[in-house]
């Protein structure tokens, strides 16, 4: 006799009384500042698209342009056949656009994560997180079965105080660089030097800030100008840079270790030429033309200065990333809702994505959106908010 499934009923019930369940939206459109999603028409608030680069005319032309050359798949994983010269290609392009000595391509940010920390840790290994890192740093810490030792956000006295006192064999301190729910930016000059100080890698995943950072998009080290043989740096591509897939940086030892060590790497197909193309030909655009990042950073700065003149409630961000705090997460959802109502698409974002009473609104920001759209957006907000 066959058992019975595990009831699982009871618990998407809960998720749903809570506030808590989630739904898949359907966009019939390309990804832009303007979609049409369940059907409806809407200037997007929500994408990591941060540059407008995921439909636009030179990546598509690259996409096209490798599918011709090299097909839609690399048919193997890259240690068996799947390496093509584009890839390579990418690689040696991504390790010079953030000035590092070699770079190395993955299937997503989470995997490079999950790569990173189990090839580099063990069980005789420490790894110290900040409380707000993003899921896959946590995951790949707990994979790794090392020490796996949280600290309060942005607290670096009391990673000081943890490092000091490890006495692990291998340290590594992981850490958003660009938190992508509340948009600060971590402090990595400290962080670089407390490393150095405490023979610890620091694993910088920069997946919100390369394309959004420093004069010429190049991310978190170009915009405070750190440079560590410590550093260990991971950006993806599917964010700022229009793609899919990510790189992780570093010294030649580091990705030479990686590439013989990281399983997500080691087992894992590898990414078809279209990734590699359209992160070559968005590099290139940002090498020959900043104007796409001073865009952005006029938008963003557009949107705070009429939030805060409005009383719109916001955090501390600089960046792409505009968390609105709301709390509860019905709440949350009503007001993305409304918002949808009047023809803005910004998701409610809420546990366990974020701590328990801190939902929220996410505006993201694109250098795709105008002038009239941040305008338009914050009008809309401000009658939301009040209702």
């Amino acid at each position: 006799m066959s058992r019975a499934a595990p009831p699982l009923a009871e618990g998407l019930a809960s998720l749903e009384r809570e506030g808590l369940a989630r739904r898949r939206r359907v966009l019939a459109t390309a990804q832009g500042s303007r979609v049409v999603i369940d059907g409806r028409e809407a200037i997007n608030f929500s994408s990591n698209d941060y540059l407008g680069l995921a439909a636009h005319p030179e990546l598509r032309r690259a996409a096209h342009e490798a599918i011709d050359r090299w097909g839609t798949g690399a048919g193997a994983s890259p240690l068996v056949s799947g390496h093509l010269g584009i890839h390579e290609e990418a690689e040696r392009r991504f390790a010079g656009f953030v000035g590092l000595p070699r770079a190395l391509l993955f299937g997503s940010g989470y995997a490079a994560n999950l790569g990173v920390l189990t090839a580099l840790c063990d069980r005789h290994a420490e790894i110290f997180a900040d409380r707000l890192n993003h899921a896959c740093l946590n995951d790949g810490a707990l994979l790794s079965r090392a020490t796996f030792t949280r600290f309060a956000h942005s607290d670096l006295d009391a990673l000081a105080a943890r490092l000091e006192a490890s006495t692990a064999e291998v340290r590594v301190v992981a850490t958003d660089a660009v938190f992508s729910m509340d948009g600060d930016v971590a402090d990595v000059p400290r962080l670089a030097e407390l490393c150095e100080r405490h023979d610890a890698w620091l694993l910088l995943d920069d997946a919100h800030g390369i394309g959004v950072l420093g004069a010429t998009g190049r991310g978190v080290l170009e915009h405070f100008g750190a440079r560590s043989p410590r550093i260990v740096y991971m950006a993806t591509l599917g964010k700022a840079l229009g793609g899919y897939g990510a790189f992780v940086a570093g010294g030649e030892d580091l990705v030479e270790w990686l590439l013989q060590r990281a399983r997500t790497y080691i087992f894992s197909t590898a990414l078809p030429a279209t990734s590699a193309a359209t992160a070559l030909a968005a590099m290139g655009l940002l090498e020959r033309d900043a104007s796409l990042v001073s865009t952005l950073q006029s938008r963003i700065r557009q949107f705070r200065h009429l939030a805060i003149a409005e009383r719109v409630p916001l955090r501390d961000s600089s960046t792409a990333i505009q968390p609105i705090p709301i709390g509860d997460p019905r709440r949350a959802v009503a007001a993305s809702q409304r918002l949808l109502e009047r023809g803005f698409f910004v998701p409610a974002i809420r546990p366990p994505t974020v701590p328990e009473g801190t939902s929220r609104l996410r505006v993201s920001l694109s250098a795709a959106h105008s002038v009239a759209d941040v305008d338009a957006l914050v009008a809309a907000l401000v009658g939301v908010l009040a209702s």
